[in-house]
């Protein structure tokens, strides 16, 4: 019974664990990395033609997006996840899959203009990702059920996406019962349209996530609507668009949400029919999986509203764009409008024509609502970035960049620690996952130090014996090899130090009250740290 480390380990995107137990081999999500890719995972311990199960924790393409490629490499086994879930891979992974082979297409005619005759094949194809759905098994919350011999598993609500789930595996092995929790995205509390993150009691072992493990949500959830009013009352009276990169599953709808809160409330009322536009296909069709699904996800609010015939992402001056036309006139039309627009991260998909036609433009804004992945357009633009290229051309960033954490899916730190003190006991050991390298490491330390757990955040490749509680192999951080820099192992301990760098820097920044004499006394104990480690102090 042996738990492997595969993806999303000491990075945010990629997500992927492998479990044997016995003859059974299962994968915790396939989910695609996204971004900057900075450490090298490991393969799949055995070949996809003998995996048996995968577990889907939810629809998002970091967890889902290689499920495609796992078929065309032999996979035939079981896919498991809730409804909802299933409803939103078929939308998302198709969509995956066209972009995969526009992509291949583009690089192969690039290729042939260089001279070249080097051909680029899609990451899979739309053959795999149709048939792959084929596969799909859905499974409500809530039940308890028996998937093989040794094996029972349970779906529980966790509030990030529509139909996202934490997984409790129950694994038996030689007559020992083990209980391993997966926990899957945790949800931001008090989240439109959809219910808080629900808790697990127990647990011999357990897997989460820590995307936000190191910072607070500043937003409290009454001022969503009027933080999101007063960024769209600034950019119209400027005359400009306002633009806001977002998921097409989840962020989207949310948005929606509030802006038909801000339009019935008349808190612009200056600006009473302001046009919103949804430039996503798949957002659209996202849209009618949401609606088909309130009965089993919406939160109470939201669902008062459907008992009353309301629909709570509907509303006037909404506009849906479906073909390649429309999107295209939205930046035709001056008048100051929303755009809401696909992907979140800014690197595929409509968005980037939209950023084009509003980068240099003063008057217009840029509103960020998730997370941006390390070496994406959008992390580059949260970060402060004076130009950007986009289709291969330089543009000059003179638009508004505004962001609103407080709308992540994500929980943040306060939110991590609430689902985990769920557990009515301490599990025995808590991996940490699914965080950059200096984020999870100090939420696991975290949890040691400050909360009494027994945790560790694991690098790829890592393999645990859940029968003896014992790690067979913990493995070091192997960074992807780029030019201009050197291949080189990372270990926890250093990690751990650059974090204790941070706090001793923040501690010095709040010491210029303290009296003189602490304040020597500290400086003497620093400096005789640098010489006991060699360091010449400064």
């Amino acid at each position: 019974m042996e738990l492997t480390f595969v993806g999303a380990d000491h990075e945010v995107t990629g997500s992927c664990h492998y479990l044997r137990v016995g003859d059974e081999n299962i994968l915790i999500d396939c989910g695609m990395e996204q971004g900057r890719n900075v450490y090298e995972n490991i393969p799949l311990p055995v070949k996809p033609e003998n995996i048996d199960y995968v577990f889907v924790t939810h629809a998002h393409i970091d967890h889902s997006g290689m499920l495609p490629r796992l078929y065309q490499d032999g996979f035939r086994g079981q896919i498991l996840c809730t409804p909802a879930t299933r409803d939103l891979c078929e939308i998302m992974l198709l969509d995956s899959a066209h972009i995969q082979m526009q992509e291949a297409e583009y690089n192969t005619k690039k290729a042939r203009r260089r001279g070249t005759n080097e051909n680029y094949d899609p990451i899979y194809t739309m053959e795999s990702a149709t048939a792959v759905l084929k596969l799909f098994h859905a499974y409500p919350y809530d039940k308890v059920f028996d998937l093989c011999e040794g094996v029972k598993f349970r779906f529980t609500d966790v509030g990030h996406l529509l139909g996202s789930a934490s997984i409790e595996l129950w694994l038996t092995e030689r007559g020992e019962e083990r209980k391993i929790v997966f926990s899957g995205d945790i949800g931001n509390r008090n989240q439109p349209l959809l219910r808080d993150p629900r808790k697990t009691e127990q647990a011999d072992y357990v897997v989460m996530e820590s995307t936000y493990g190191d910072r607070l949500h500043e937003v409290t959830k009454g001022d969503y609507a009027a933080q999101l009013a007063a960024v769209i009352r600034e950019t119209l009276s400027r005359g400009g668009n306002l633009v806001i990169p977002a998921f097409a599953v989840g962020r989207t709808q949310v948005l929606l949400y509030f802006i038909k809160q801000i339009k019935e409330k008349n808190m612009l009322p200056e600006y009473p029919n302001f046009p919103v536009y949804v430039d996503s296909p798949m957002a659209v069709r996202a849209t009618s999986v949401f609606e088909d699904n309130d009965m089993e996800c919406f939160d109470e609010e939201a669902m008062e509203m459907v008992r009353n015939g309301i629909n709570p992402i509907s509303f006037r001056g909404l506009h849906l764009t479906i073909t390649m036309e429309e999107s295209v006139a939205i930046n035709y039309d001056e008048t100051p409008k929303v755009i809401i627009s696909a992907s979140g991260m800014c690197d595929a998909g409509r968005i980037k024509h939209h950023l084009k036609n509003n980068i240099c433009n003063p008057d217009s804004t840029i509103l960020f609502v998730g997370y941006q992945a390390e070496g994406t357009l959008g992390r580059r633009l949260v970060d402060g970035a004076d130009e950007i290229k986009i289709f291969g051309d330089p543009y000059k960033v003179r638009a508004q960049i505004r962001e609103m954490e407080g709308l992540s899916g994500h929980a943040d730190k306060n939110g991590l620690l609430d689902w985990i003190r769920g557990f009515t006991e301490k599990p025995g050991q808590v991996f940490v996952v699914h965080g950059d390298d200096e984020v999870a490491t100090s939420f696991a330390t975290c949890l040691e130090e400050e909360h009494g757990f027994r945790a560790m955040a694991p690098f790829s490749g890592t393999k645990y014996d859940l029968l003896r509680g014992a790690f067979i192999r913990t493995a070091k951080g192997v960074p992807i090899h780029r030019e201009g820099g050197t291949e080189h192992s990372v270990s926890d301990s250093y990690t751990k130090l650059r974090i204790a760098e941070k706090r001793l820097s923040q501690t010095i920044e709040e010491a210029k009250g303290i009296p003189n004499k602490d304040l020597d006394k500290f400086t003497k104990e620093i400096n005789d740290l640098c010489r006991k480690y060699r360091i010449t102090p400064v």
